[in-house]
C-alpha cells in the first residue's frame, strides 16, 4: 500500500515545492511517531494561534467526567450546547449565536477528517461517537478554520482519539446510575495498536426514550521506514434507541409533568462503518506531506408516529387531544412513517507542510471528496409496521474539490498569517419516483488573514478576518422536480480581537470580541418542516468571550485549587433584512429587522470551582443558559402546541468526586448531574423537549 501512495505524494510535492528533493533527509524518526492531522496542536502552539481557540485536555476530561460531550464542549466560551434525548447522541452545537440544530452550522472532525457523514451535502448530526472514545478535544473559531472546510462560519470542533502505544497496558472501567444508566468500556494498546470498545445505555430525558448505543474504533501505527509513518484506523458504531421526534405539547407538560413520554412504538436505529489511512512522507528537514484516505458508510432508520406536536399523521383526534393535555395511545394509531437513510463518503487529502526562513510555515492541501445519500420513506399501516407504500425514493449526490493556501510569515514577535481556500461543489439529485433529476454547482474564494502579536512571553495580541462559507444541502438547492432553487452558500464576514496570555503561571486567560455577519444566512425554523420554512437573509451577530483557567497549590488547604470559566455575551443576534422562505422566496410570517434570531441566548456561562487533595478531587459546576426565543418573531406568549414562544433562562449543578490512589491500579468516581433536580426546557422546535433529571453515577476504574 505505500508503494502505491508515493506516486500520490510525488506528484502533490512537485504541485507544491519543486525544491523539496533536493534537501537532506531527517535524523530517523521513532516507531512512536504517527500521522495525523491537529487543528491547533500543542497549548505552546494555541499561544502562537492567529485567532480564539481552546484545547479540552485529557486532564479536564477526567475532571469532568462527562456523561455527554455537551457537558465538555459547554466548557469553551462562545459554545453553546442544546441537550436533546439525554445521552448527547445527537449533538446540538452552536458557536457564536448561530443556530445549535443538528450541529449544522459547525464543522466536525475526528483527527482531523470529517466527523459528519455528509459535510457538503447534508450536515446534520444524528449521531454522536461517545465521548469516551476521546483522548482531548479542540476548538478553533478564528481564520485558522479556513485550512479546513467546507464549514468555515463559525467553528471547527476536532475530536483526537489516543495513540496506539507501543508498551502493552490498558484499563477496564464500568459505570451504573439510576435511569438505567449502564457504560463498560475497554481498551487495550500495544505495539503499536490501539483498541476501544465502548458499549452505553440509559433512559432518556423522557421515560419512553430508551437509549442504547455501541462503538469499536481500532487503531494501528507504524514507521514504515525512518521517512514514513503510517496510520490506519477502523470504526463501527450501532444504536438501537426507542427514540421519538414530537416534543410535549403545553397541556402535556402542565398535566404529567416534564418525564411523561407517549411515543412508545418510535424505533431510532444507525449503524456506521468507517475507515482511514493515513501516511506520512518526510521529505527533507522541515518539509512533509501528509495524505489523508477516507470512506464512511451510515446508515439510519427511523420509524415513527409522530413528526411534531402539530402532526395529523395518526389523525387530527391525536391531535387534539395532546393539544388538550389528553393521554393518547399510539397503539390505537395505525400509521408508522419510516425514514430511511443511506449514506457513502469517501475522499483523499493530501496536505504539504514546509518551514522555511526564521520560523515560518508554508501549508497547502487539496481535498477530492464524494458523498451518494439514498433516501426513502417509507409509510406503514400498523403501528409497528415495517413496510409499506414508498412515499419518498432520492438518490443525491455531492461532489466536491478544495484547495487551500496558507503561509505563516514571521517577523520577529509578529507573525502574519494570510489563507485562501477555494470550494468547487456540484450537486445532483434524482427522484426515482417521477424520473425527473437535476443538478447545480458552487464555486468559491474563501479569503481570510490573522495575526498574532507576542507583546511578551506571557501575553500575545490576536485578530483576524476571513470570509466564512457553508455550502447548502442537496434538497435545498434542487427540488424533488429536478428544478434548481434560487438558494445558494451562506456567506459571512468574520472580525475577530482578542488578548491570551497567562499571569505567574497560575491563571491562563483568552478575552475575543468578534462580529459576524452573514450575508445570506439560512436559518432553520422548524426541523421537521412544520408551519415554518427553512428561511434565508441578512443576519449579524456580535459578542464577547472570555475563558479564564487557574490552578494553584496551597490557596484554601493542602493540595490544589482549581477554577475553570467559560463565559459568552452575546446582546447582538438580530435580523439585519427579512427572512424569506428558501424554496419559494415568500416572506416568513414574523420576520422583522431588528428581531433576535432563535435559539441564541445573550448569556451563557460555566464555571467549575475544585481542589485536588492528591488522592480525592471534587469539583462543584454551575451551568447558567439565559432566556432565548423559539422563533423568528420574537414570541413570548407560549403557543398550546409548544412549538413558539420563550424559553425561560436556567442555571443547573454538577458535582463530581474522585478518588485516586497514587501508584494503585484502580480509581473511582461518583457525580451528580443537576444536583438540585431542576426541570427546565431546552427546545421547542417539533414540540417541547426537557433537559435531563437529576442522575447519579459512580464509576470504578482497573488499570492494567
Amino acid at each position: 500500500m505505500a508503494i502505491r501512495l508515493l506516486p500520490l505524494s510525488a506528484a502533490v510535492i512537485a504541485c507544491f515545492s519543486s525544491h523539496a528533493g533536493a534537501a537532506p533527509l531527517p535524523d530517523p524518526a521513532s516507531a512512536e511517531r504517527v500521522a495525523r492531522i491537529e487543528v491547533i496542536g500543542s497549548p505552546e502552539k494555541l499561544k502562537r494561534e492567529a485567532g480564539s481557540g481552546a484545547i479540552i485536555t485529557a486532564a479536564d476530561l477526567d475532571r469532568i467526567k462527562p456523561y455527554t460531550v455537551n457537558e465538555v464542549l459547554r466548557g469553551v466560551p462562545g459554545v453553546v450546547m442544546r441537550d436533546e434525548e439525554g445521552l448527547g447522541l445527537r449533538p446540538n452545537i452552536g458557536i457564536r449565536g448561530t443556530n445549535p440544530t443538528r450541529s449544522t452550522k459547525v464543522l466536525l472532525l475526528e483527527d482531523g477528517l470529517p466527523a459528519a457523514y455528509a459535510p457538503y451535502g447534508d450536515n446534520a448530526s444524528y449521531y454522536h461517537a461517545p465521548v469516551d472514545r476521546y483522548e482531548r478535544i479542540e476548538v478553533l473559531k478564528g481564520v485558522g478554520m479556513l485550512r479546513f472546510g467546507p464549514q468555515t462560519i463559525s467553528g471547527v470542533v476536532n475530536y483526537i482519539t489516543p495513540e496506539p502505544p507501543i508498551d502493552a497496558g490498558g484499563f477496564v472501567s464500568v459505570t451504573g446510575g439510576n435511569r438505567g444508566y449502564r457504560n463498560g468500556h475497554l481498551r487495550l494498546g500495544g505495539g503499536g495498536v490501539l483498541v476501544d470498545a465502548i458499549h452505553k445505555r440509559a433512559q432518556g430525558a423522557r421515560d419512553t426514550l430508551l437509549l442504547e448505543q455501541n462503538d469499536f474504533n481500532v487503531k494501528f501505527a507504524s514507521a514504515l521506514s525512518d521517512s514514513q509513518h503510517l496510520q490506519l484506523r477502523a470504526n463501527y458504531l450501532a444504536e438501537s434507541s426507542q427514540v421519538g421526534y414530537s416534543g410535549l405539547t403545553e397541556a402535556e407538560l402542565r398535566n404529567f409533568g416534564p418525564r411523561y413520554g407517549f411515543d412508545q412504538n418510535a424505533h431510532f436505529g444507525i449503524q456506521r462503518y468507517g475507515g482511514s489511512l493515513s501516511h506520512e512522507w518526510d521529505i527533507s528537514d522541515g518539509v512533509f506531506l501528509l495524505t489523508n484516505f477516507y470512506r464512511y458508510r451510515f446508515e439510519r432508520d427511523w420509524w415513527r408516529q409522530s413528526s411534531s406536536t402539530t402532526d395529523t399523521q395518526c389523525g387530527t383526534a391525536f391531535r387534539d387531544a395532546r393539544l388538550r393535555g389528553v393521554r393518547v395511545d399510539f397503539d390505537a394509531c395505525n400509521s408508522t412513517q419510516g425514514r430511511l437513510r443511506d449514506y457513502d463518503t469517501y475522499g483523499i487529502e493530501p496536505r504539504l507542510t514546509a518551514e522555511w526562513g526564521n520560523g515560518s510555515t508554508f501549508e497547502a492541501g487539496l481535498r477530492w471528496h464524494q458523498e451518494v445519500q439514498n433516501r426513502r420513506q417509507v409509510n406503514a399501516t400498523s403501528p409497528q409496521g415495517r413496510t409499506g407504500t414508498l412515499a419518498e425514493d432520492n438518490r443525491r449526490d455531492a461532489s466536491a474539490s478544495a484547495a487551500f493556501v496558507s503561509n505563516r510569515f514571521r517577523f520577529g514577535a509578529l507573525e502574519l498569517v494570510p489563507i485562501v481556500r477555494f470550494e468547487s461543489i456540484d450537486y445532483e439529485r434524482f427522484n426515482r419516483l417521477n424520473g425527473r433529476s437535476g443538478s447545480e454547482s458552487i464555486d468559491k474564494f474563501i479569503p481570510g488573514v490573522g495575526v498574532n502579536f507576542a507583546v511578551s512571553d506571557s501575553l500575545a495580541l490576536f485578530g483576524g478576518a476571513h470570509r466564512g462559507f457553508a455550502p447548502p444541502r442537496v434538497e435545498d438547492i434542487i427540488d424533488n422536480n429536478g428544478i434548481s432553487v434560487n438558494v445558494g452558500a451562506e456567506e459571512s464576514l468574520n472580525l475577530e480581537l482578542g488578548l491570551r496570555g497567562e499571569v505567574s503561571g497560575d491563571l491562563q486567560y483568552e478575552a475575543t470580541v468578534f462580529r459576524n455577519r452573514f450575508d445570506p444566512q439560512i436559518l432553520v425554523g422548524s426541523i421537521a418542516g412544520g408551519g415554518v420554512p427553512l428561511a434565508q437573509g441578512e443576519t449579524l451577530y456580535q459578542g464577547v468571550e472570555l475563558l479564564g483557567r487557574f490552578e494553584r497549590d496551597d490557596v484554601l488547604a493542602a493540595g490544589k485549587t482549581y477554577l475553570n470559566l467559560a463565559l459568552t455575551l452575546l446582546p447582538t443576534a438580530r435580523q439585519e433584512s427579512i427572512l424569506r422562505a428558501v424554496s419559494n422566496g415568500a416572506t416568513v410570517g414574523g420576520s422583522e429587522v431588528g428581531k433576535r434570531l432563535p435559539y441564541a441566548p445573550k448569556t451563557a456561562a460555566t464555571l467549575r470551582i475544585g481542589h485536588d487533595f492528591g488522592v480525592w478531587d471534587t469539583s462543584i459546576e454551575g451551568v447558567y443558559v439565559d432566556e432565548q426565543f423559539g422563533d423568528f418573531a420574537n414570541r413570548t406568549t407560549v403557543d398550546p402546541n409548544g412549538q413558539f414562544g420563550l424559553l425561560p433562562s436556567y442555571t443547573i449543578a454538577n458535582l463530581t468526586v474522585s478518588f485516586e490512589p497514587e501508584d494503585a491500579p484502580y480509581s473511582a468516581f461518583i457525580t451528580v448531574k443537576n444536583l438540585f433536580d431542576r426541570d427546565f426546557i431546552v427546545d421547542r422546535t417539533r414540540g417541547i423537549q426537557t433537559g435531563s433529571p437529576r442522575l447519579i453515577q459512580a464509576g470504578l476504574r482497573f488499570g492494567f
